[in-house]
């Protein structure tokens, strides 16, 4: 098996908007594409970041939830991880610059595929929640060429340790994460974290890995080297999501709280609170329903490849917030279907 050479996670208001970005420092909007999975509808929303607008929305199967963006930009892999009633077993890959659906990646009998992460520009990695296992899958012949158990309970997001050769899942059900040897094809360890282990996020120097144990309200960061525990923070507000930017941070999205909050990545100490200042919307047909109260819900966060902007998906308000990591301060907020969540994004335009 081949183990990973590099990882990488018009009208006049639009052109006010963009003459208001310039006034930003580092704020001029990007030239790329942030792609945004609508749980509620079965789309994948495509956002061109220059002109803030969703310029393509594709079909998806049942319950987008992830999204991996394959390390040349070029194409987006949708796990597909079906309702409550009926668990998906697809994935969806689209290409980016076209935004075209090129294929539906058939998984068989490993259902409710969620977190995803590609391991090099032919394999990716997914949690397969019903079958407690993370997958290997060859994108371009659409097999399953390897399945590590986890023995653990919803096995839900990955991240990747390339220095290292693992991948770790979070396991809700269990409070723990999954420590797996991609080169032996074997699981290592199961270590309990906290309650509701559900985001996980590996810093940019490898050294840590850092599990949000959402029922806990905790932060748990394990040493990558000794699997031991670095430290414990306090994160009230049903910490969900984690992701680490090149930069040194990582960042957490509180769905209770609504909110984000930003940690430095060695210290450990909490940098910043970015509040949003949003309501939810209607709450059907949505996962988390009323359960957060007014609370938009933020659920997905990711960053760019320098490490200075952020998205956070409101899953209960049907936007994006875009923040300047630098000031902490919001940029602007941009539109996708309903119930966005899972999130990629590509330095690629899409020119069709």
């Amino acid at each position: 098996m081949k183990l990973p050479a590099r990882f990488d996670p018009t009208g006049s208001s639009c052109a006010v908007l963009v003459a208001l970005l310039l006034l930003v420092p580092g704020g001029a909007p990007h030239a790329a594409t942030l792609a945004v999975a609508n749980k509620a509808e079965a789309t994948v929303s495509l956002i061109d970041l220059e002109q803030g607008e969703v310029v393509a929305t594709l079909p998806t199967g049942e319950g987008p939830h992830e999204i991996g963006i394959s390390p040349d930009g070029r194409f987006a892999l949708v796990t597909n991880y079906g309702t409550r009633e009926r668990g998906g077993n697809s994935l969806t890959l689209i290409d980016i610059a076209s935004a075209t659906v090129v294929s539906t990646i058939d998984l068989g009998d490993y259902r409710r595929p969620h977190g995803v992460e590609w391991l090099d520009g032919e394999q990716a990695a997914i949690t397969a929640e019903a079958n407690k296992a993370l997958i290997l899958v060859d994108v371009a012949s659409r097999k399953v060429t390897l399945s590590i158990g986890t023995d653990q309970e919803v096995s839900h997001m990955v991240a990747l340790d390339p220095a290292r050769g693992r991948a770790y899942t979070a396991n809700i059900g269990s409070g723990s994460i999954t420590v797996l040897d991609l080169g032996k094809g074997a699981r290592e360890s199961n270590i309990a974290t906290g309650d509701g282990a559900e985001g996980i996020a590996v810093s940019a120097s490898g050294k840590h890995i850092w599990v949000t144990n959402r029922a806990a309200d905790t932060i748990t960061i394990l040493d990558a080297g000794t699997l031991q525990k670095a430290g414990e923070i306090s994160s009230e507000g049903f910490p969900i999501r984690a992701t680490a930017t090149p930069k040194g941070q990582v960042l957490v999205t509180r769905a209770r709280a609504g909110d984000l909050a930003i940690y430095d990545a060695h210290t450990f100490e909490e940098l910043r609170i970015v509040a949003f200042d949003l309501e939810s919307m209607d709450v059907e047909e949505r996962l988390f329903g009323d359960r957060f109260g007014n609370s938009s819900v933020p659920i997905g966060v990711i960053v760019d490849s320098e490490g200075d902007r952020a998205w956070v998906a409101h899953a209960n308000a049907d936007v994006i917030t875009e923040i300047d990591l630098r000031s902490g301060s919001i940029v602007r907020t941009l539109r996708a279907g309903k119930e966005p969540d899972g999130m990629g994004f590509s330095n690629l335009k899409v020119t069709r």
